[in-house]
């Protein structure tokens, strides 16, 4: 399943260089399929919706960080466990009950960010 950031962020920023996928973004901030990855041309998100990857979208947050579904991968095939995770000071990047995947579509899905 994917990662989220809880209200617990202090905004420190410690996550987001080390998210392989450029999955996380500071509250407030637009995010695109692309940033970050190999992604060109459509891309279906995972509610369905196909969108540009270029396409900016709306921030899930506005006043912390935050991880979009769309690109978190829990790092599987680049690290044993989720980056963010281990270098958050206060615990705040947990599991998303919201996005179950299975490690294989989580292979899956870091295929198609990084061609």
């Amino acid at each position: 399943m994917a990662i989220k950031i809880t209200e617990e962020c202090i905004n420190c920023g410690a996550c987001e260089p080390e998210c392989p996928n450029n999955a996380i973004y500071e509250g407030g901030v637009e995010w695109a399929m692309s940033d970050g990855t190999t992604v060109k041309g459509p891309s279906t998100l995972m509610d369905g919706t196909v969108v540009d990857a270029d396409q900016k979208n709306s921030p899930l947050s506005t006043d912390i960080y935050y991880i979009t579904p769309n690109k978190c991968t829990e790092c599987q095939g680049f690290h044993e466990e989720p980056q963010c995770a281990s270098v958050c000071p206060v615990d705040c990047c947990v599991p998303d009950e919201m996005y179950k995947e299975t490690v294989e579509e989580l292979l899956a899905k870091k295929e198609k960010l990084h061609l």
